[in-house]
């Protein structure tokens, strides 16, 4: 394990991380894993406090981190929107119902020893880079860890969870061939967060990483720019592509997942009738058993939850190369991994 030191990071995005640092995670990701799994205790974080603020709901996110606090010892606090004044930024505050996020992120720093945010979509009117800044806000106050639970640019811990399930199944992953594809949904209601934090993700290890999506569902030039220097630092390849079946040829991991056509000025909010019209033009994006043919035996990730029937089929997704489970399961032990070593 990498001799790496992240006590009071704030955890937004991959990109502030190095390679060392999110090895450093990942190791203690697995360690206690093993130790979850031998049923060894690890108390690592006992009587320690995270304040979880959710403005989106959540399956994973929510209970892999409050079983994670448990599980290290320590204590989750789940505040959705209607049980706290709605953070702020300067202003922008409404009279007895908004309340400055300075504020807010100051108190809170002075009762526990982290706060995660989830926040994107409706909840920032659909301009790219809204959460993400209500984020940092949070982060430019406290005191104390900020941990980005999904915004509208980034998802770093379902990252962290892909590269975890991808080093169980396929050991070291340099040369191996991963694939983040768009897929067909009928709700274009999907922000960028998973697409480009899989990406940035499986770029610190070496992989040859291939991008695929129809024309106009482009991702955010700072990250595909960011994803081009890392592989070139840490070894690997990336390229893009706009047809599903040659992005599928000889992979051994496969992702393909909605998400809609996203103005990343920070200022055009999306437009759902071109985004609607977009999707519909490419109903074709499914995953089917034809599409996992031509991979090299390739495994299957989703973050979930996936729309059966249009992002992929039964049969995919429940067939015996899906690690959707696995993979989901993994959040519990990678967030376990970022908690363990930043509070």
């Amino acid at each position: 394990m990498a001799a790496t030191d992240l006590r009071g990071r704030d955890f937004i995005t991959l990109m502030e991380f190095d390679r060392e640092e999110v090895e450093t995670i990942l190791d203690t990701a697995h360690d206690l894993k093993r130790k979850w799994i031998r049923g060894e205790p690890h108390r690592l974080l006992e009587d320690k406090t995270l304040f979880m603020l959710f403005y989106n709901r959540s399956l994973r996110t929510r209970n892999s981190f409050e079983a994670g606090m448990t599980q290290l010892g320590g204590h989750a606090h789940f505040l959705e929107p209607d049980a706290v004044y709605t953070p702020a930024l300067p202003g922008e505050e409404k009279a007895y119902s908004t309340e400055r996020i300075s504020d807010v992120a100051r108190v809170l720093a002075e009762m526990g020893h982290g706060i995660a945010i989830r926040i994107y979509g409706k909840h920032t009117g659909w301009r790219y880079g809204k959460g993400n800044l209500l984020i940092r806000e949070f982060a430019r106050w406290s005191r104390i860890p900020i941990i980005n639970m999904e915004d509208d640019m980034y998802h770093p811990c379902q990252a962290l969870a892909d590269v975890m399930v991808m080093q169980e199944k396929l050991g070291d992953l340099r040369g191996k061939k991963f694939v983040m594809s768009w897929a067909y949904s009928g709700s274009v209601e999907k922000p960028l967060a998973v697409p480009q934090s899989a990406i940035i993700g499986a770029s610190f290890f070496g992989m040859d990483i291939t991008l695929a999506h129809p024309k106009g569902l482009d991702l955010d030039p700072k990250v595909l720019e960011f994803t081009k220097k890392n592989v070139t630092k840490n070894g690997g390849a990336f390229k893009i592509v706009h047809d599903m079946d040659e992005a599928f040829k000889d992979a051994v991991a496969v992702y393909p997942k909605a998400w809609t056509a996203q103005p990343t000025d920070g200022k055009t909010p999306m437009d759902p009738d071109k985004a609607k019209a977009l999707f519909e033009a490419n109903r074709h994006w499914i995953t089917t058993k034809e599409k996992m043919e031509l991979t090299n035996d390739a495994i299957y990730l989703h973050c979930l939850p996936a729309d059966r029937g249009m992002e992929v089929t039964d049969e995919v997704m429940d067939g015996p190369n899906s690690v959707i489970i696995e993979q989901a399961a993994n959040r519990l032990h990678a967030q376990k991994g970022l908690m363990a070593l930043i509070l």
